[in-house]
């Protein structure tokens, strides 16, 4: 779960929703806020491939171990929903994002499959999205 929210917040609608037990609710290993995410991960570099700038993020490593266990990423802002979603699609994961604002177009872009919010959704996120909802 990716959110603007504040990580209370998110991990309260977790909780509520099932994707976290209350037991992990505070486990750090779970959750965590954007920035704090996109630091740590040294953000996005670029690198030639067969004659193709591609991004990657910096501290590919770094990245592994939190995609093995985040599970709620807080107060995100655009750079870091595209840094989780670019890494998660260069580790070959599938990526499917849902969005309704500005901030989500890029991640709605990169990602393999966008879902924009139809009716409640902006004129940008609308565009960079694949399907409406």
């Amino acid at each position: 779960m990716v959110t603007g929210d504040n990580i209370d917040t998110a991990k309260a609608i977790a909780v509520k929703a099932n994707i976290i037990s209350e037991a992990n609710r505070d486990n750090p290993d779970m959750s965590c806020e954007g920035k704090v995410f996109y630091e740590a991960c040294g953000g996005l570099i670029e690198k030639e491939r067969n004659g193709k700038i591609k991004k990657y993020v910096k501290n590919a490593k770094k990245f592994t171990r939190f995609a093995e266990n985040l599970v709620v990423m807080a107060r995100c802002r655009p750079e870091d929903k595209y840094m989780m979603v670019t890494g998660l699609r260069n580790m070959g994961h599938v990526v499917a994002v849902t969005g309704d604002g500005t901030n989500d177009a890029p991640a709605l872009k990169r990602a393999d499959v966008g879902f924009g919010m139809g009716i409640a959704g902006t004129a940008t996120c609308k565009e960079a999205a694949d399907i409406l909802i």
